[in-house]
């Protein structure tokens, strides 16, 4: 699992930062790759990165303004030359369908593929297939806005092989059974149950990823215990007056919820286009005195998500 920065500027682009859009890759897991915001000029920061708009089947938009939904048409229309694609789901605000089909019916482009919308109201659960889920809970923005946490099911336990040797179970199907948590019934009539020989399961990851909004007890919920939180830091410490009433958040108040809430590693994200080179730094800089595992994210920034256990890279 990774997750891939497209674009982490805030309102405009800039010469070394393209608006909103986070790509989490789900290839090894699932085949799949879902993005996060589609702001202007997406698709052209695809082509710098080996993602496949083939493999984008779900997409999330967080809120309805310009720098992060504006991208979506174009790309919907790229998607369709790519052979046969399949369907595309797509979560987000209510008017977001208005705003997409207008723009491809005025200027009648034709999509391949069927697209699914489904409109987001309030907080919960809103996807559970494939071993994933995942919840929204209202922000506080100008606009109605939503942040997302991605929850991976737990893992069964590795096949414990040492307690298996001495009952001579052979290589194949019997082992992948058990592998499974099934019964299995030897030759000599011995039945051996799989949850007998399994470890314990490995813990699920967890992604959370709020853009645009004010300070709320909402943003809490989402990053609990999160393996990776992505927050926007629109605005400097020194800034929170001026945040909040431009409803943002600054990169103290990211770094405060990382730390409050069992966080793993916390990247900076949606920066003003205020903040070039030293003066973005400072941003990452007045975070890590509050919470060390910060990082301020760039464009094409790739993040690996090992499993629990495993080495970060």
């Amino acid at each position: 699992m990774e997750l891939q920065f497209l674009g982490t500027g805030a309102g405009q682009p800039s010469k070394k930062r393209n608006v909103s859009s986070i790509a989490l890759k789900m290839l090894d897991e699932i085949n799949e790759i879902w993005l996060f915001d589609v702001g202007e000029a997406t698709q052209h920061q695809i082509l710098r990165t080996n993602i496949r708009l083939r493999k984008v089947t779900k997409i999330f938009i967080s809120h309805n303004h310009g720098d992060h939904i504006f991208g979506l048409p174009g790309l919907l229309a790229t998607r369709s030359f790519q052979g046969d694609v399949g369907p595309i789901t797509i979560y987000g605000p209510a008017g977001l369908e208005q705003f997409v089909r207008t723009a491809l019916k005025i200027s009648r482009t034709k999509i391949s593929y069927p697209i699914k919308f489904v409109v987001l109201e309030e907080g919960g659960l809103i996807f559970h297939e494939k071993g994933f889920k995942v919840y929204t809970e209202k922000l506080a923005h100008r606009v109605p806005s939503f942040g997302f946490r991605v929850v991976e099911d737990d893992h069964p336990g590795e096949l414990l092989m040492d307690k298996l040797a001495q009952y001579n179970v052979p290589n194949g199907p019997l082992l992948g059974k058990l592998k499974n948590g099934e019964k299995i019934v030897l030759d000599n009539g011995t039945i051996l149950d799989g949850n007998d020989f399994l470890g314990p399961n490995k813990k699920g990851r967890i992604i959370t990823i709020i853009y645009d909004t004010r300070a709320t007890p909402a943003i809490a919920q989402l990053a609990q215990n999160a393996d990776v939180l992505v927050h926007e830091s629109t605005f400097a410490g020194n800034e929170a007056d001026l945040a909040h009433s431009y409803y943002h958040s600054t990169a103290v108040e990211a770094a405060k919820i990382a730390r409050n809430n069992n966080v793993k590693r916390l990247y900076l994200n949606h920066i003003s286009a205020r903040y070039l080179g030293v003066k973005a730094k400072k941003l990452e800089n007045q975070a890590q005195k509050i919470f060390a595992n910060t990082r301020l994210a760039n464009d094409f920034d790739r993040i690996v998500i090992p499993m629990k256990g495993e080495k970060d890279e």
